[in-house]
């Protein structure tokens, strides 16, 4: 099974870090959130993905295409111009880096890479870890037997919350949870590309709820670890996770 990844984002509420590099190259723990995900589905097994490209996409291109020399200890022989990689820092994936458009929408960037398409894919956005089990997650796809399946998670509230009674508190919630939302981890058939238009489509706001009111749209719960990185605030909190040698999401690889 193939992963899409859509990694072309302009990142506009982390401009601290996306001025000088697209969203998904921020670094956690010294790797490319990119990476992290990656490394997610392809400890599950999922390891051929389609990555699409847009806001400073070459810098994307290049680390792929620098992969090994970046994580390798290296002999080059400059009289013959051969190059030696030791050591087995590899990984055994097949990437596909596609150019879909710098100001493309999210449904429009999947739409231009139906052409590698064969099957049943992943598809998530390439700023949010989670430890979701995958093997479940296209499991309850293939009994739902709908065109798409999302991840639904609660997302922890910011601030503390106050259970009232009249003018007392009756209770004090430091993190207290939210409705059900949209965690960004997709399972979904290639006919989804029927309801896709052109590159101005957003798929949150046109092919989502249009397969919902349709009836196409399955759920899979995950209660588990699930983080976004929009913010610079975000991204402090995962490094910290990685730090703590706990992040959640490292238990899939």
């Amino acid at each position: 099974m193939k992963c899409v990844i859509l990694a072309g984002g302009l990142g506009t509420r982390i401009t601290e870090e996306t001025l000088f590099k697209p969203k998904p190259m921020i670094e956690i723990g010294g790797r490319p959130i990119l990476w992290h995900i990656m490394k997610t589905y392809a400890g599950q097994g999922i390891k051929e993905f389609i990555v699409c490209l847009g806001y400073k996409g070459h810098l994307v291109k290049e680390y792929f295409a620098n992969y090994r020399m970046r994580s390798s200890d290296v002999t080059i022989d400059l009289k013959s111009g051969m190059t030696t990689f030791h050591g087995s820092n590899r990984e055994d994936w097949t990437v596909t880096l596609a150019e879909t458009g710098e100001h493309t929408m999210t449904g429009g960037r999947i739409r231009r890479i139906a052409k590698y398409l064969d099957g049943t894919f992943c598809l998530t956005y390439g700023d949010g870890l989670c430890d979701v089990d995958m093997k479940k997650l296209v499991a309850a796809h293939t009994k739902g037997r709908r065109t798409a399946t999302v991840t639904a998670v609660r997302q922890p509230g910011r601030f503390g919350a106050l259970a009232m009674s009249g003018n007392r508190v009756i209770r004090f919630d430091e993190k207290p949870e939210q409705g059900w939302i949209n965690g960004g981890y997709f399972v979904c058939e290639p006919k989804i590309i029927d309801s896709i238009g052109g590159d101005s489509s957003v798929l949150e706001r046109g092919p989502l709820p249009e397969l919902a009111t349709a009836g196409q749209l399955g759920t899979y719960k995950h209660s588990g670890f699930w983080h976004p990185m929009d913010t610079l605030r975000d991204k402090n909190t995962l490094e910290q996770l990685w730090k703590s040698g706990r992040a959640p999401w490292k238990a899939r690889w």
